[in-house]
């Protein structure tokens, strides 16, 4: 019998998960930066400002996302990561 092979759902989700951690590892990172500068409330209210940008906006984001993948600035496991992120941003109507 020949290996089992993953569904492309289940590979979805595992990328948004690891999308998820990224931006959870950035917020913490963040944070550890401006640790004598305030308290939690800043912190999730840059949260909620990142969480409100436009669909132009985010599509910029995008944008200038695949411009640094075309660049090789990042690699491709990154690349599809950060865009799940941003596409999840994206409002839905």
């Amino acid at each position: 019998m020949g290996a089992h092979r993953s569904s492309f759902g289940k590979l979805e989700r595992d990328r948004a998960k690891k999308a998820k951690a990224a931006v959870k590892r950035e917020r913490r990172q963040s944070r550890a930066g401006d640790e004598g500068s305030g308290g939690d409330d800043e912190g999730r209210a840059a949260v909620s400002v990142a969480e409100q940008l436009s669909a132009g906006d985010l599509l910029r984001m995008v944008e200038e996302l695949h411009r640094e993948f075309e660049a090789k600035l990042i690699s491709f496991e990154d690349y599809e990561e950060r865009k799940a992120d941003i596409l999840s941003r994206l409002p839905v109507d």
